[in-house]
């Protein structure tokens, strides 16, 4: 088990264990493929879908890397794993450090604060998108439910508001919907 702080370890794993791609490349990546979404489905609602989707399934991949790079363990309690999300998840894949807030009374809730979303870089949505619900980073929220659920955690995770929609920062809220049980393969001993 280690013994030094999270951030310290997202940073460490930031600067040596990390092969960085041009982030202008990334982001104009990602705004191409939601425009194409956005085409295909011609629902806000269907390509938030999607979004999810595509990141639940990378966040599935991602916790692995996580762990091979940085040496952490699994998590003893929700609380340490918000920190390992912000602190390190955050900071190896898109080199920020979100804040973990507005924890609920049971524990079971908190929010992830991104004062600066790089996936919202160089971007601005119409009108209508924002009226009709486009949560353009979504992604995030899949990357996030993936990963917690290789980590044998269910939870719920969706914006509750976003710069591109007005506000002053991005919220995203993650919640516990219960712990899963470790599942052994069939034909496993």
């Amino acid at each position: 088990m280690t013994t030094k702080p999270y951030k310290t370890i997202g940073e460490e794993a930031w600067k040596n264990n990390v092969e960085k791609v041009n982030a202008e490349l990334f982001i104009f990546t990602y705004g191409s493929l939601v425009v194409q979404l956005v085409k295909d489905y011609e629902d806000y609602g269907a390509v938030n879908k999607q979004l999810d989707k595509m990141g639940y399934n990378i966040g599935m991949r991602l916790i692995d890397d996580i762990l091979a790079r940085t040496g952490l363990e699994k998590c003893a309690d929700f609380h340490s794993t918000a920190e390992v999300i912000s602190k390190v998840g955050f900071k190896v894949f898109l080199n920020i450090t979100p804040s973990v807030q507005n924890w609920s009374s049971d524990g079971k809730e908190f929010s992830i604060i991104l004062d600066d979303n790089p996936l919202n870089d160089f971007c601005e949505l119409p009108p209508k998108a924002v009226q009709d619900g486009l949560w353009y980073s979504n992604v995030l929220c899949g990357v996030i439910r993936g990963a917690l659920e290789m980590m044998q955690m269910q939870t719920e995770v969706f914006f509750v508001r976003d710069a591109l929609h007005g506000a002053d920062v991005s919220e995203i809220r993650v919640r516990l919907v219960r712990i899963l049980d470790e599942e052994v393969p069939a034909n496993d001993e």
